[in-house]
């Protein structure tokens, strides 16, 4: 069994934002060379995710609408005690997940056809990992 582990950078330019990275994770199966097996997608950072969804904006503006609705950004939260004022960005990846394992088939990744491997920021401006570990034959 292989495994190959690359790291991507994210710095979004909005505070919460919706970023695709499925080419990015496709290039690192890719250079894998891992034919059959999983790749898992992990957002190194307590205030991102990474989560597979439709490829559509307008779905994008509705999660965040709905997160928002769930997890609002507020000034009341016990977590801002400790000076932070991003305990709404921890609920919201919370709710949306850290990490995915999606398959790999025929040297590619294996999703449904509306399926699309998403970086969900609920607190950027600043450097963030997320980890692709690929793991096969």
């Amino acid at each position: 069994m292989k495994f190959h582990t690359e790291y991507l950078w994210m710095n979004t330019k909005k505070e919460k934002e919706i970023v695709s990275i499925q080419n990015d994770v496709e290039a690192i199966v890719s250079r894998s060379g891992v034919r059959e097996g999983f790749a898992l997608v992990s957002a190194m950072h307590i205030t991102a995710s990474v989560f597979v969804n439709d490829y559509e904006a307008g779905l994008w503006q509705d999660i965040m609408a709905w997160l928002e609705k769930i997890a609002p950004a507020r000034p009341d939260y016990l977590h801002h005690r400790t000076g932070e004022t991003n305990a709404d960005a921890h609920l919201k990846r919370t709710i949306m997940g850290h990490q995915v394992i999606v398959p790999i088939t025929a040297g590619h990744l294996d999703l449904g056809p509306w399926e699309h491997i998403f970086y969900g920021e609920f607190d950027g401006r600043r450097k963030k990992r997320v980890i692709v570990k690929v793991m096969g034959e």
